[in-house]
């Protein structure tokens, strides 16, 4: 039945091939269970609830995308970068309850869904510059990163410098650090989850020596205290105009760039640079940012981990499927999510950070005109602490650079759009 639902022969692949993959995009992306929560949490979420709903609205999704984009073995999870968004620049910065921020989630998720539906999509796509893209994914890591630094205790608060280095000889703070570099070893070992590998390894060192609590591996699944709980009037309203901008601009350039770099992996793309069944994919990732909401949790989207299922052979949605079903294993791990130093936690976020900021090496950098309002958004992004404002600026950066320089007729209206709101947003 699976054979010819998936079909496997055509694929070239099989059913042990795709089982085997999607444990290797498990690995590789399991830590979103753990951090999720810690990162919501900051922001006023209830951890417990926040862990149920990562690990059911990651399974949902992972099931929707198997099932319906059956030719995609990709893996879905809650976006690293937006659930920070949320937690420190929504709630925390702006001052949003966690039911009024996940109303913004679910409309941005429905407008990423009508959007899906439409020929709107593809000249979304092809509107915003390459040079922008890049951008805002680094200035997504630069903000990941401060997070975690601060997490980590290597940075502080300081009333006059703003923020200056922490207490290095903390043993915590040394225990995490040496957690990052592991990381980055294990990566360049090739050795598969090695986020995951890190967070439990160096959190059991601090169990033993009793720098953490530990509270047990399993135990009773934490009631879902954010399930159905948004409020959709805030989200709806003038002042969140912006955040649910943000929310649906992000989420729906990094599902492009997720799915396009898998199609690269797996041979999705034609002769002619189109991607096979991309409509399909979307569409199941729109769904499930909306399901994702529902349950109480930010914004699901598409994990560029997944490449790693695919090298692994994964070319159907029965990769997915797997994921989804390991995710839902984890149901029972509330206790050990608990249990884990958030240092140790920090420095996996840190570890995330550089695989947004890497994108930089494919800006244009013979051309300034290019790569300054990129610049700008990664700079802003970290300092301001919000991916909305460093959205803002560069797009309106980018607009000005081609009005005063007399290079305004290739530049798409939705670069004049967004920048025109941008400014509008600033001063209302």
């Amino acid at each position: 039945m699976l054979d010819n639902y998936f079909e496997y022969k055509k694929h070239r692949t099989n059913f042990k091939t795709e089982v085997t993959a999607g444990v290797t995009t498990f690995l590789t992306m399991a830590y979103i269970m753990f951090l999720n929560p810690v990162i919501l949490a900051d922001g006023g979420f209830d951890f417990g609830g926040v862990f149920t709903a990562t690990v059911l609205a990651t399974a949902l999704a992972c099931f929707i995308m198997g099932l319906y984009g059956k030719t995609w073995p990709i893996g879905l999870a809650p976006g690293m970068g937006l659930n920070a968004f949320v937690a420190y620049g929504v709630c925390k910065g702006l001052g949003h309850t966690p039911s009024e921020a996940l109303g913004a989630v679910l409309v941005a998720g429905i407008l990423f869904l009508l959007i899906s539906l439409t020929p709107l999509r593809a000249w979304i796509i092809n509107s915003i510059p390459k040079s922008l893209k890049l951008g805002i994914g680094a200035g997504i890591g630069l903000f990941l990163a401060i997070i975690g630094l601060e997490i980590m205790g290597i940075v502080v608060d300081h009333p006059v410098t703003l923020v200056t280095l922490g207490n290095l000889k903390s043993p915590i703070v040394l225990l995490a650090c040496l957690a990052f570099v592991v990381m980055i070893v294990l990566e360049k070992l090739n050795v598969k989850g090695n986020i995951i590998i890190g967070i439990i390894v160096f959190s059991i060192i601090a169990w033993i020596f009793g720098l953490s609590k530990f509270n047990g591996v399993v135990g009773a699944i934490p009631p879902m205290t954010h399930l159905m709980q948004f409020d959709l009037g805030a989200a709806l309203s003038a002042s969140m105009a912006t955040v649910v901008f943000t929310l649906f601009f992000v989420d729906f350039f990094d599902t492009a760039g997720t799915l396009t770099s898998v199609a690269n992996v797996s041979g999705k793309v034609d002769s002619k640079g189109k991607v096979k069944d991309i409509e399909r994919a979307m569409l199941a990732d729109s769904v499930s940012t909306v399901a994702g909401a529902m349950a109480g949790t930010t914004t699901v989207t598409s994990y560029v981990e997944s490449g790693a299922g695919v090298k692994a052979g994964g070319r159907t949605g029965m990769t997915s499927i797997v994921i989804g079903v390991l995710f839902l294993l984890c149901l029972f791990f509330a206790p050990l999510a608990t249990s884990l130093p958030k240092e140790i936690d920090g420095a996996a976020l840190l570890y995330v950070s550089t695989l947004f900021v890497k994108n930089l090496t494919d800006l244009e950098w013979e051309d300034i005109g290019e790569y300054a309002p990129a610049i700008v958004a990664m700079i802003t992004m970290p300092l301001t602490y919000s991916i909305a404002n460093g959205i803002a600026l560069a797009f309106i950066t980018y607009a000005m650079v081609k009005i005063l320089s007399g290079k305004v007729n290739n530049v798409s209206p939705a670069i004049w759009v967004v920048a025109v709101l941008s400014v509008i947003s600033f001063t209302i």
